[in-house]
């Protein structure tokens, strides 16, 4: 009885022994799948836009600890091949945060370290000989690696310089991690070289807080972005031309290669952009200029684009504006030949209150014209006297030098970019402005630029007491009117003359050839120039304290016969 009890008791466990055992054996099952799968990488949130824009899906192989992040970071992209890496920068290359087994090759790069005595201003001089009339400009030399033994690697690891501290307001401006980073350009574009068309796969990794300089490595570039360590597919055929061009403002960037003096025409060329019928892929190209905030440069952009249409340019004219440009403005701006773009301004956070630039920030819209690969910038306050089509070719960021280590942000080639244009605008709160403009922060922002000649930018600015005249070279590509501006001047003259503060800005040779530009126009892009009164009551009221005061340049004296005084602007 007792026996057969107990038999019914542990015939009513089985079923709940059985469960049991089968809820524990699928837990190993699972707990042993865990072991083997990827575990995704946690990637820091960064307001930078390298990490937003092309981050793919970073993993991190749950196998062996020993393997040092760098190798886990690229071991996807090289997909089971032994890598040949280089190492830049790194002491101790058996060092386990660098080592591991299974590399066809590991080798540390030797090249000397730039002198400590060599400043950023010794590659960025106040002047140089660009016509080259007393001497050829020359730039220090920065050591290099002998390229010869380093041509056949797939990837390459640097530890990037971050300044060493300083000043977290300003760009970094640091000769030591300029080196290493065209070190490792250099490294990547011999290693790419091994393939005719340049499609050779080369990766970049970088070690350091502040990545690499992103006038190099491009942030299109960047694969991932993890912690410090970011990891780049640079496009070898823009990094070819970046470490073709001299170290700094010390020499002119040149339009030509090196070898077989080709232009940089072709240089998005790509197997993969090129049709099956072998035609060339071609750029996209536009000029650009913004309007904000009023409608003062309605005019002086009308003039803009019938300047750039009197050298036959047949590139795309492209003009953002805010709403403070009416209808009535836009059709003429059209008529004119610009394709419009509205756009939301944007306040530069370090203008002071009410100054002129408290919105000049709204020009660092031009990296959004991602439709096109290069656009020139062009202030509004400019014309164009030859054409300058064939400065397309040079990379991001070409301009004219401003004083010494700045540029004029007043023309410039930029290549936009999404990313790009995000990062200007998550650092532009962190990165000073010296003029609380745009100038100042794009200086801050790009530190290496390249030096185009100044008559591509030459500015309406006369300095030299001798030169009472102030008269203009004549080979100018450009003529970029600093003070009052011809329009609000009458015609006859150039009105700065009348304010001795403005003298610097005066130049009736240079007034003239805007009103060439003006008398070129249809009659009906014309009127968007005419006087208001305002600006009529302003040049009398001048005219009459150069008078009282007796200026000697005399220019108060001219009889006034500008017609628009009969009719004025609305």
């Amino acid at each position: 009885m007792a026996a057969s009890q107990a038999s019914r008791r542990n015939s009513k466990h089985k079923p709940l022994i059985l469960s049991l055992l089968i809820s524990s054996l699928s837990l190993l099952i699972l707990s042993g799948s865990l072991k083997k799968t990827r575990h995704p990488v946690s990637t820091p949130s960064s307001s930078s836009a390298r990490t937003k824009t092309h981050l793919r899906h970073a993993y991190l192989v749950g196998k062996e600890p020993e393997l040092p992040i760098w190798f886990r970071l690229v071991e996807e992209e090289m997909k089971g091949k032994r890598a040949r890496v280089g190492f830049v920068n790194i002491d101790d290359i058996s060092d386990p945060e660098f080592a591991t087994s299974g590399l066809a090759k590991a080798v540390k790069v030797m090249f000397d370290p730039v002198s400590g005595d060599l400043t950023w201003k010794n590659l960025f001089p106040k002047w140089i000989d660009e016509d080259q009339k007393l001497s050829k400009p020359s730039c220090p030399e920065l050591p290099m690696p002998n390229f010869e033994d380093y041509r056949d690697l797939d990837v390459i690891v640097a530890k990037v310089p971050c300044g060493g501290g300083g000043d977290s307001r300003r760009g970094l401006r640091d000769v030591f991690r300029l080196q290493v980073n065209l070190v490792v350009a250099n490294l990547a574009v011999e290693s790419g070289r091994v393939n005719p068309d340049m499609n050779r796969k080369i990766y970049v990794v970088f070690l350091g807080s502040c990545g690499p300089m992103i006038e190099i490595f491009r942030c299109d570039d960047l694969l991932r972005h993890v912690g410090d360590y970011w990891v780049y597919k640079p496009e070898l055929r823009r990094l070819k031309q970046k470490v073709l061009m001299p170290v700094g403002s010390c020499q002119l960037a040149p339009a030509y290669v090196e070898t077989g003096k080709e232009r940089w025409r072709g240089y998005k060329l790509q197997s993969s952009l090129r049709k099956a019928n072998h035609t060339v892929y071609r750029p996209r190209e536009a000029y650009a200029t913004v309007l904000h905030s009023s409608e003062a440069y309605v005019c002086g952009a009308i003039a803009l684009a019938q300047s750039i249409r009197r050298t036959s340019s047949t590139r795309d004219l492209v003009l953002l504006a805010d709403n403070s440009i009416t209808n009535k403005s836009l059709a003429g701006l059209q008529a004119a030949g610009w394709k419009i773009r509205r756009i939301q301004r944007i306040r530069s956070p370090n203008a002071e209150k009410d100054a002129y630039n408290v919105w000049n920030y709204s020009k660092l819209r031009v990296w959004q014209l991602t439709h096109y690969d290069k656009v020139i910038f062009l202030d509004a306050d400019l014309i164009v006297l030859r054409n300058i089509d064939k400065f397309f070719v040079y990379p991001q960021l070409s301009a004219v030098p401003n004083n010494r280590v700045l540029f004029n942000s007043g023309v410039m080639v930029i290549e936009p970019s999404n990313c790009i244009f995000e990062d200007l605008m998550s650092k532009s709160f962190k990165l000073d402005s010296y003029n609380g403009g745009d100038q100042g922060f794009l200086n801050e922002f790009f530190t290496w630029w390249h030096r185009l000649p100044s008559r591509l930018n030459h500015m309406k600015y006369f300095e030299r007491p001798k030169d009472e005249e102030h008269t203009i070279p004549d080979n100018l590509y450009t003529m970029h009117f600093l003070g009052l501006k011809p329009w609000m001047c009458y015609r006859d003259y150039d009105c700065n003359w009348d304010k001795e503060t403005h003298h610097v800005f005066a130049s009736d040779s240079a007034n003239r050839l805007w009103w060439e530009v003006y008398d070129s126009m249809p009659r009906e892009l014309q009127s968007f120039c005419g006087l208001t009164e305002e600006m009529d009551f302003r040049i009398r009221k001048w005219r009459g304290i150069a008078k009282e005061a007796n200026l000697a340049n005399g220019h108060w004296k001219i009889k006034v016969k500008d017609n628009r005084r009969l009719h004025y602007f609305e």
